[in-house]
């Protein structure tokens, strides 16, 4: 099995902390693992949490652009 190279990431997703946990799941149910970065401060006191990242491997950015785009296109034809 291939291991997942960490020490190259970008940010996928920018967001509330319930928000970042959905694209999280989104992503993870589609096979592409993901680092919530800034997500220990929404555990703690979620009323002032900062925006949430969500990180992915370089390698699958384009994967994971993909489906939060197709995500995103659903929001807005509702």
């Amino acid at each position: 099995m291939k291991s997942t190279d960490y020490s190259r990431t970008v940010e996928v997703f920018k967001g509330s902390p319930w928000e970042a946990e959905l694209v999280k799941g989104l992503l993870e149910n589609n096979g592409i693992a993901t680092i919530i970065k800034d997500g220990l401060m929404s555990t703690i006191a979620p009323y002032i949490a900062p925006d949430v990242t969500i990180l992915v491997s370089e390698e699958r950015y384009e994967d994971a652009m993909e489906i939060i785009r197709e995500r995103d296109k659903g929001k807005d034809e509702e």
